[in-house]
């Protein structure tokens, strides 16, 4: 892709979003408190989330792998489970994948 669509694609993708936020302010607020509305928001917040968790954990260069990467996120999966303290997932998550890249995992 040329600089030219690159700077179009982002200033498409700029009025996208500017669209958006005026719309967000522009709907009544009866519409917003609405059951399903706000049940889609939660569901598409979370969606999101987890989308961005697997390609950010899941791939490296465009193509599937499995690294340490992975495994920190079940260990820190099975911490959440077991209802431990955000602070000590992650550190659990951190120190999980420090050891398996330590041991020579990837």
């Amino acid at each position: 892709m040329s600089r030219l669509g690159v700077w179009a694609a982002v200033l498409a993708a700029s009025v996208v979003v500017l669209a958006t936020k005026v719309a967000g302010h522009v709907v009544p607020q009866r519409v917003l408190d609405r059951p399903r509305v706000t049940r889609t928001a939660a569901l598409v917040t979370a969606a999101l989330l987890a989308a961005l968790v697997a390609v950010q954990v899941g791939t490296t260069g465009g193509s599937l792998v499995l690294d340490a990467r992975v495994v920190a996120l079940v260990v820190a999966g099975v911490a959440l489970l077991l209802r431990a303290p955000f602070v000590l997932v992650v550190l659990l998550a951190a120190a999980t994948a420090a050891l398996l890249r330590l041991l020579g995992m990837p």
